[in-house]
């Protein structure tokens, strides 16, 4: 099955040439014409796609899944009006979509995003943002050249709640950083203390054999640009995590709403680490399983650490050379609430993404810095995954010298799928 099939291509031309400027922004910025109802599509309608078909301020138009089951279950759930597919081209070459969210596994993230914003629909996607940075990459492109806007489905960095269970919000986080009252560099730990116990232990099977595929599952498409494997009800829906392949465990499932928030609070939505170090027991190279400890490392000493063991709560989440800030905003600088509430709140973001695409100004979290948590992640698997040291260039976006990592940051996909 071809990627650009002859009728897709000619469309997606046809909206590349005279739709990028949406209809509902033709009679100028913020122009929105009373009757112009923005409408999207759901692809991928198992799991998290519950969540997206409910999603408000859009009117749902389609549904699509390569599991019958899940997209008749769409459709029920999506009422009178909406349309069922099986193939997202086709659902892209719909001109009466406006967004397009994408709750697939990540190892079609990349390739569905690129192909939405060629097609010239706005884009609400899962977390991670892509399974590899190459696709990261590619996405960013993709957005950039059509005039698309973009969002991942993470929220802590504005959303004003609190993070986890570390006992305040990213904006008290981000104020006190940048009022330097710790010093510099810090050191940023997501442990267990701070909720990320959560769905650790998402792994994979390594004594997987194969089974029938059930009739409804199209299992060549859902593979899709992954290597084929031979199926097993482990590999596909609630459990595909567990598997390098399409995803990366618990890290690859949950990392972008735990690594998002530190890199805004460290200012680092512009940079990449450097080093990434792992402890961590040998890993099957199918089935992803735990770690101990992984060490993220920026240019200027900062770090995020990943503790993947529980540990008692006296773990700093943010430490400095000046001051420790612990679970429950206890910090050994005194009354610092009453401090932070003193000083300015962090530069305001636009958190509210149907008005991102009314306006045409970019979402709090885009593909731009979304990318570079995603990146986060994808750096995190591959230390974790090849169980050793690696050393990052921000500027290429490769490892140095490591062909091995850099197999893992853009690896081949199984034809004919390709950008």
């Amino acid at each position: 099955m071809e990627l650009s099939r002859r009728k897709f291509i000619k469309s997606a031309l046809t909206l590349g040439a005279f739709s990028i400027v949406p209809r509902r922004v033709l009679g100028g910025p913020g122009f929105t014409a009373p009757s112009d109802e923005l409408t999207k599509a759901v692809i991928g309608v198992g799991g998290m796609g519950h969540w997206h078909l409910g999603n408000t301020g859009a009117r749902l138009l389609a549904v699509c899944d390569v599991d019958e089951e899940h997209t008749k279950e769409g459709m029920r759930i999506g009422g009178p009006g909406v349309k069922g597919y099986k193939d997202f081209r086709e659902v892209l070459e719909r001109k009466d979509i406006d967004i397009v969210h994408i709750a697939t596994p990540p190892h079609w993230h990349g390739l569905i995003a690129a192909a939405a914003a060629r097609a010239g629909k706005d884009i609400w996607c899962e977390k991670p943002m892509t399974r590899t940075i190459a696709e990261g990459e590619k996405v960013v492109e993709a957005v950039k050249t059509y005039g698309r806007m973009f969002r991942i489905n993470t929220w802590f960095r504005y959303s004003g709640d609190r993070f986890y269970d570390s006992g305040g919000t990213v904006k008290e986080y981000k104020k006190l950083v940048q009022s330097g009252m710790l010093g510099w560099p810090l050191t940023v730990t997501i442990a267990a203390s701070t909720g990320f116990e959560w769905k650790f232990y998402w792994s994979g099977k390594t004594d997987l054999t194969p089974q029938w595929i059930p009739p409804e599952l199209d299992y060549d498409f859902w593979l899709g640009p992954a290597p084929y494997k031979p199926y097993h009800r482990h590999r596909t829906h609630e459990t595909f995590r567990g598997y390098w392949d399409y995803d990366g465990g618990g890290l690859g499932d949950m990392g972008q709403h735990y690594l998002d928030p530190p890199q805004y609070i460290l200012g680092k939505d512009e940079e990449s680490p450097v080093k990434i170090e792992v402890d961590a027991p040998p890993q099957h190279p199918e089935a992803a399983s735990s770690f101990r400890r992984i060490f993220i490392t920026y240019a200027d000493g900062c770090r995020i650490v990943l503790e993947g063991e529980r540990e008692n709560e006296e773990i700093p989440f943010i430490e400095g050379p000046n001051g420790k800030l612990f679970k429950g905003f206890r910090c050994t600088i005194p009354n610092i609430k009453e401090k932070l509430s003193a000083l300015p709140d962090p530069e305001p973001t636009l958190g509210d993404f149907i008005l991102a695409v009314r306006t045409r100004k970019k979402f709090a979290l885009n593909e731009q810095n979304g990318h570079r948590s995603a990146t986060l992640v994808n750096l995190a698997k591959i230390a974790w995954q090849l169980g050793r040291t690696v050393h990052f260039d921000p500027a290429t976006q490769r490892c140095k010298n490591d062909d091995a990592a850099n197999r893992l940051i853009d690896p081949p996909m199984r034809a004919p799928w390709h950008f």
